[in-house]
């Protein structure tokens, strides 16, 4: 290493706990809803992940179970020196009336589209339209448009859920949100530098897993009806499924078990609660087990 040169890099852990319930996938925040529970790496943490449960826990009080790494993202502008910022998945359980609970679609109003796509179609899909025709360079601008279309599921093209991180950083690029300086936004809460990025690369990789691996009971009691499990698969995906063609699948996969209990708060004839089979875990570790790929009905 020559003169003047420093390899010194800081660690910051970021973690992006999601929880569902009554059908709203939530994430676990501080400082108001402006950030994700975050701590520094210290040498007392044995590990990376060690150290992301302390500070989550000390912050929150929440202990974490289910929780795999996200990416790794760079920082250069801090004064002190370089600085990584990595981030963890973590999966649980939301007890009521915890206040630092807050919708992912709070952050990301266009990635829930249950009730419509009226935000995408008459104020994302303007504004970018509007972005792509600003440059002077034909070939830049039409690559602009089949980004946007692409992204956004635009000009008949499909919806892809689990493409949420490369539609922020688009709109991030395109100067619509706060975090990149937009005067006139559009619609979705801000929070600190990265850190709605970091939630929206969370959004992006459980809608990934879902689809191959049974994550989703990570996020359910110990028992639960069928419907009980659409409503969670349909509020991390954004979309509703087609519920015979998804309880269809369930049952080819094998995924769960009458638990021989009823719920009997359905409000009409009690229905059936079942129970994750665990040993799915060890059956499908080689061949994958998934839910449906979510489509609208």
């Amino acid at each position: 290493m020559s003169a003047g040169q420093s390899y010194l890099v800081s660690g910051n852990l970021v973690a992006v706990i999601t929880a569902v319930r009554d059908g709203v996938p939530f994430v676990l925040t501080t400082g108001g809803g402006t950030t994700l529970p975050a701590g520094p790496l210290q040498r007392s943490h044995r590990s990376m992940q060690e150290g992301m449960r302390a500070w989550v826990l000390s912050q929150t009080g929440c202990e974490l179970g289910y929780i795999e790494q996200l990416y790794t993202f760079a920082d250069r502008n801090r004064g002190s020196g370089p600085a990584l910022e990595v981030s963890y998945l973590g999966l649980t359980t939301m007890e009521p009336g915890a206040e630092a609970w807050r919708s992912w679609y709070e952050f990301f109003p266009w990635e829930d589209r249950r009730d419509g796509t009226v935000v995408v179609d008459e104020i994302i899909a303007p504004a970018l339209g509007r972005w792509a025709e600003e440059t002077t360079d034909g070939d830049a601008g039409e690559g602009r448009r089949v980004r946007c279309e692409a992204a956004f599921g635009l000009a008949g093209r499909p919806w892809h859920p689990d493409m949420a991180l490369a539609r922020y950083e688009l709109l991030y690029e395109a100067g619509l949100v706060p975090e990149a300086g937009a005067e006139d936004p559009v619609p979705g809460r801000p929070m600190a530098p990265h850190h709605r990025r970091i939630l929206a690369s969370g959004i992006a990789r459980l809608r990934s897993k879902i689809q191959y691996q049974p994550v989703i009971f990570e996020l359910l009691p110990k028992t639960f009806t069928l419907s009980g499990l659409q409503t969670a698969v349909e509020a991390i995906a954004g979309q509703e499924l087609h519920t015979q063609n998804f309880r269809r699948l369930v049952a080819q996969q094998q995924l769960v078990e009458d638990s021989g209990q009823v719920a009997s708060s359905t409000g009409g004839r009690p229905a059936k609660l079942v129970r994750f089979r665990r040993s799915v875990l060890d059956e499908r570790a080689a061949a994958g087990t998934k839910l449906p790929i979510p489509r609208v009905k």
